[in-house]
């Protein structure tokens, strides 16, 4: 890499949630830290929007070179397959997907010239299937589709392209929905072989690993935190 004395880092929807504790976890590793969110203090933009999103990505850029990069921003468009509409396949495309290549296509030139990027791509477990996600499965599955293409073709320019697989985490969205003494949610928690939900700040120690400057030799792979729930579930 030619200046390691600044490595800036962007995550996209890093105002909140999952996002802002990897944008924390980034700056406690020591890296500069570049939000695009449509809240919070760093570069406001609607991710959905391609306009929006070049605007911000201008911006970014503007203040340096962007080696690494976390495609964070996500929305769930809930509905069962006879329900799912049309308006939100597209709507769970522009913002899950295409959000997330136009900003990696927006910092490749970053890293080619530096000769090392990180691309970390944060996926989910219903990409293995989930009722009522159609939209959301299909986009966050497309996500390791393109993680792995970008580690075959950037592999050789030092840029190593990996996915983080979420599973049940505690954001406050979540928390609020779903009270921790509630029957539901502690009926829920038997079914998970570490007999807890997750954090966000699990989410994130799993991208610091994809993003540090040791794991050059990891890329193509997806890495879920979802306390054994792909494995099984430990419901009797």
């Amino acid at each position: 890499m030619n200046d390691r004395t600044r490595r800036r880092v962007l995550v996209t929807g890093g105002a909140s949630g999952i996002g802002a504790a990897i944008a924390d976890r980034c700056r406690a590793d020591g890296l500069e830290v570049v939000v695009i969110d449509r809240a919070g203090e760093g570069i406001c933009a609607d991710l959905s929007d391609v306009d929006s999103t070049a605007a911000a990505l201008e911006e970014a850029l503007a203040g340096g070179p962007l080696t690494s990069i976390v495609n964070n921003v996500g929305a769930v468009f809930p509905g069962s397959a006879e329900e799912q509409t049309l308006d939100d396949l597209d709507a769970a495309w522009s913002l899950n997907l295409r959000s997330a290549m136009q900003c990696t296509q927006a910092l490749i030139p970053s890293m080619k010239d530096a000769g090392f990027g990180r691309i970390v791509t944060i996926s989910s477990r219903a990409a293995l299937g989930k009722e009522l996600r159609s939209a959301y499965a299909a986009t966050k599955a497309g996500l390791l589709g393109l993680t792995r293409v970008w580690a075959l073709e950037l592999g050789r320019f030092g840029v190593t392209a990996n996915a983080v697989g979420p599973g049940p985490i505690a954001t406050p969205l979540f928390t609020e929905a779903n009270p921790a003494d509630s029957p539901r949610t502690l009926a829920f928690l038997d079914t998970i072989p570490v007999q807890r939900m997750g954090t966000p700040e699990d989410v994130a120690h799993a991208a610091s690993y994809f993003l540090d400057e040791r794991s050059g030799f990891v890329t193509g792979q997806t890495l879920y935190v979802c306390g054994g729930t792909t494995v099984g579930s430990v419901a009797t």
